[in-house]
This record gives C-alpha cells, sequence and structure tokens, in this order.
C-alpha cells in the first residue's frame, strides 16, 4: 500500500471510529468522546498498518476489532484504579454468582471477605480512588465497601452482554419467560413456581432447563 493508498483509507474508515466511539461511550457510559475517538483512531492506522489479506478476514472486521481493542485499552489507561484491585475485584463477582447458582441468592462480600483478607481492601481502594478521580460519580448515600464503580471497559461489555441477553429472553416461549422471571426476579424457588403454574417440580425444572440452555445457545451465537 503506497503512503497516499494509505491516507485514503484511514480518512475513509474515520466515520466507523466515530461510529463505534458514540457506542463505546454510550455502554460505557463515558462523556469524553474525543478521548475514545483519539484511541480508536490509533487501532485503526494500527491495523491499516497491519492487515494482511491472506489470512482471510476483511479489512472491515479487522480493523473494527482493533478500533474496539484501541479504546478499551484508553479506558483501562486512564481509569483511576489499578488493575490488579479490579480483577480483585472480578474473581469476587465470579465467586458471588457461582455461590448464587448453588444457593438460589447472592451472598453478601462480607462473607467472601471472611476467607479473603484482601478483597475488603480491595473494596476501599476501588471507593477511594473512584471518589478522588474528577471523572467518577459522587458515591454519597451508597455503601463506601460496596463495588458499585464496576471497571468502564468491563461494564461497557456487560451492558452489551445485558442488551442480547434481553433480546434472547424475549424469544423464548411464555411459560418459559415466566419461569425465569419468578424464579430470578421473585427469587421463588421451582416448587413455588410450580404450585402457581400448576406443574409438577420434575416439569418446571425440565422447562427451566431448556430455557436456559436456549438463553446460551443464542447469547453464545451473537
Amino acid at each position: 500500500m503506497t503512503r497516499d493508498e494509505r491516507e485514503v483509507t484511514i480518512r475513509r474508515f474515520f466515520p466507523h471510529v466515530r461510529q463505534i466511539a458514540r457506542r463505546v461511550a454510550r455502554l460505557a457510559r463515558i462523556s469524553d468522546l474525543d478521548d475514545l475517538i483519539g484511541d480508536g483512531c490509533v487501532g485503526l492506522i494500527r491495523a491499516v498498518d497491519t492487515f494482511d489479506g491472506a489470512r482471510g478476514a476483511s479489512f472491515e472486521a479487522y480493523a473494527r476489532r482493533l478500533i474496539v481493542g484501541g479504546m478499551l485499552n484508553g479506558i483501562r489507561r486512564r481509569d483511576p484504579v489499578s488493575e490488579r484491585v479490579r480483577r480483585t475485584m472480578r474473581h469476587a463477582d465470579e465467586r458471588r454468582f457461582a455461590l448464587a447458582q448453588e444457593r438460589g441468592s447472592l451472598p453478601a462480600f462480607a462473607e467472601l471477605e471472611r476467607g479473603d483478607p484482601g478483597l475488603r481492601r480491595a473494596r476501599a481502594a476501588v471507593f477511594v480512588q473512584s471518589t478522588l478521580s474528577l471523572d467518577a460519580s459522587p458515591a454519597h448515600g451508597r455503601d463506601p465497601l460496596v463495588d458499585w464503580s464496576l471497571e468502564p471497559a468491563t461494564r461497557a461489555l456487560a451492558n452489551e452482554r445485558d442488551r442480547s441477553l434481553r433480546q434472547a429472553i424475549a424469544l423464548l416461549p411464555e411459560r418459559e419467560r415466566r419461569i425465569l422471571a419468578l424464579h430470578y426476579g421473585s427469587e421463588q424457588s421451582l416448587h413455588a413456581i410450580g404450585r402457581t403454574l400448576r406443574l409438577s417440580p420434575q416439569r418446571v425444572s425440565q422447562l427451566h432447563l431448556h430455557a436456559l440452555a436456549r438463553l446460551r445457545h443464542t447469547v453464545g451465537r451473537s
């Protein structure tokens, strides 16, 4: 690619950078669009300079991946909380949700802290660093040791997964949607749901597992 062709390609794909930046800003709730665009341009330039059509991928798909990656890396660089602390919080969240699946209810962070002394320090660091950041939301009225300020890049991806999940749930049969709503929304046991819907507990369990399988299949393809 000549220097002029390189310049033309960058200019041609710049509108895509702005489009992707607006979407990431909306998902991650970030107000500084210019920073995202700048990071995305770095990714676009890298895509132009490293693209190899012989590998089979289209330039559009390759450039999009590097543009999004550049934006997410920029968000992480500007995050006042260290990656080590964020990693500790992510692992804690994973443990909480694993326990929630076993028990049917979400455990408090205090329970996890009893077996992980570093977790409380990490939660405190998230609160302190977030409140000291000019870009952070105020913490008035919130528990100072709750990880309410998720990493922006992670939050963007989580919001996208939530959107896909809501769409997948809307495609489920009505009875399966109701079982999920009662079990996860109203925290009813499968036995109680069976009484409400006049179904055997075995049938409710079967429909529940079938709904989860549908969601995994649908969301996994999106």
